[in-house]
């Protein structure tokens, strides 16, 4: 099909699915069931379940990655008049991506960017974001079918949460954003100013378009950063000179969906460093977006 077409029935999908209409009740308990793990709702009405590739030994240089730094699989379901929307974002082995991306094709899931996050990482990852929209159940089954082709481990019982070698309240005075320790990972998501839609679909933070920090611990106050800034085209080299000032690697600059408005761009990064120096770096790039302070 040729891509313009494509991309109008993507969008025509989305209409037709997000309509202002009432939202037809989704049963999230038969979609944990479909999925084989539980999610939590999130801000905007977003159901989110995570999958951490804890299977996966990576490491960047000396940094081991911890699956909630830069290997936490995810899908987020929205529901709508018709039934719901699914979007994540799937981390993958290179043999994995071929039998994933048939079976999502054969479950009507579309595959709408596969590209890297990191760089220099052992071995290679691969990023995998996908759409679907139609019932939540059969989303949920076409998910799970697709993850069971890969070694992604079951749900685990979260393990009792650790103290956090690093100084969080100053990252967070210096970010101007507080977030939440997960998985050994201090984590910040930070909204854009501004209102993303695909189709008639208001598509909230939660669903993979905000900006995504990650602080993880590598012992004497210094922290290894991921995560993506999330932006405008003309935002774009402003934000990639502010990072790269403060000593942070941009490491892809790609998109993620394909017919949102207006057109997003996610740009990743990765640093180590002491960790406020990294926080102060980051600070500059969401300055450049107009992101208000929230004390």
């Amino acid at each position: 099909m040729h891509r313009t077409h494509w991309l109008c029935s993507v969008a025509a999908t989305f209409v037709a699915a997000t309509t202002l209409a009432a939202q037809a009740p989704v049963d999230w308990k038969a979609v944990d069931a479909a999925l084989g793990r539980a999610g939590a709702m999130q801000p905007g009405d977003v159901y989110k379940v995570g999958f951490p590739r804890g299977d996966l030994a990576v490491t960047v240089g000396a940094v081991h990655v911890k699956p909630a730094l830069a290997l936490g699989a995810w899908v987020a379901f929205v529901a709508t008049r018709t039934g719901a929307v699914v979007m994540g974002d799937l981390v993958l082995r290179e043999a994995e991506v071929e039998p994933v991306m048939a079976k999502l094709e054969e479950r009507g899931i579309d595959v709408t960017a596969l590209h890297h996050h990191l760089m220099h990482e052992t071995p290679r990852v691969y990023y995998m974001h996908i759409h679907g929209a139609g019932d939540a159940v059969a989303l949920a089954q076409g998910v799970h079918a697709a993850l069971a082709l890969t070694g992604t481990p079951a749900a685990a019982r979260p393990a009792p949460a650790a103290a956090l070698d690093l100084d969080t309240a100053r990252i967070a005075a210096t970010l101007g954003h507080a977030g939440n320790v997960n998985g050994g990972v201090y984590q910040v998501s930070v909204a854009r100013p501004d209102t993303v839609r695909e189709g008639e679909m208001v598509i909230p933070p939660a669903m993979g378009v905000a900006t995504a920090i990650n602080f993880q611990p590598v012992g004497a106050g210094k922290a290894a950063i991921t995560g993506d800034f999330v932006l405008h085209a003309d935002e774009v080299p402003g934000v990639l000179r502010a990072l790269r000032a403060h000593g942070i690697d941009v490491t892809a600059v790609h998109s993620h969906m394909l017919a949102e408005s207006p057109r997003l761009l996610f740009m990743h990064f990765w640093g180590v460093d002491e960790a406020t120096r990294l926080a102060a770096g980051l600070r500059a790039g969401l300055d450049l977006i107009g992101v208000p302070v929230r004390r």
